[in-house]
């Protein structure tokens, strides 16, 4: 694990396990599962925030009932890799809700990119008026997904 764990005593971590689980729980129920008086439990949580352990709280909603169930990976080639292009790219990628996630990765393109739209219709309206028309792109390689196997935010800590 990274080296910034040496911060964190097995306290600490079990705090950020629990949350991870349910980050709704309680401080009193928090303070139970680890054992810790609630005063402690609430320091040591606003500690985590404060040194940015715990980035913030939010609800996992229901993409299908919610009118975005097409889930789309893109790969994006860029017809120059120049910083002004990057910073371009990257400035217009956060500006479309349906773009959900925007990685620059190693290897044979330049990003990759999750996406959510209601279905293949909206996507294709999507790809044509935003996605083809995003500053520098080359070209586009789509990964519709025809089952979600693994879905999850959580990361593995030791405890």
């Amino acid at each position: 694990m990274a080296s910034d764990l040496g911060d964190l005593d097995r306290i600490d971590l079990k705090i950020l396990n629990v949350l991870q689980a349910d980050g709704r729980l309680a401080n009193l129920k928090l303070a139970e599962a680890v054992a810790l008086s609630p005063t402690a439990v609430l320091a040591r949580v606003q500690r985590l925030t404060r040194d940015g352990y715990i980035l913030g709280y939010e609800a996992r909603l229901d993409p299908l009932k919610l009118g975005a169930g097409m889930l789309v990976f893109v790969e994006v080639l860029l017809d120059r890799t120049t910083p002004n292009v990057f910073e371009a790219f990257k400035a217009a990628v956060q500006v479309h809700p349906e773009i959900m996630e925007c990685h620059m990765v190693a290897g044979g393109f330049d990003y990759l990119m999750k996406t959510r739209t209601a279905d293949m219709q909206a996507y294709r309206e999507f790809a044509g008026t935003v996605l083809w028309q995003l500053p520098g792109v080359r070209e586009t390689r789509t990964y519709a997904v025809m089952e979600e196997v693994k879905n999850t935010t959580r990361l593995p800590l030791p405890v």
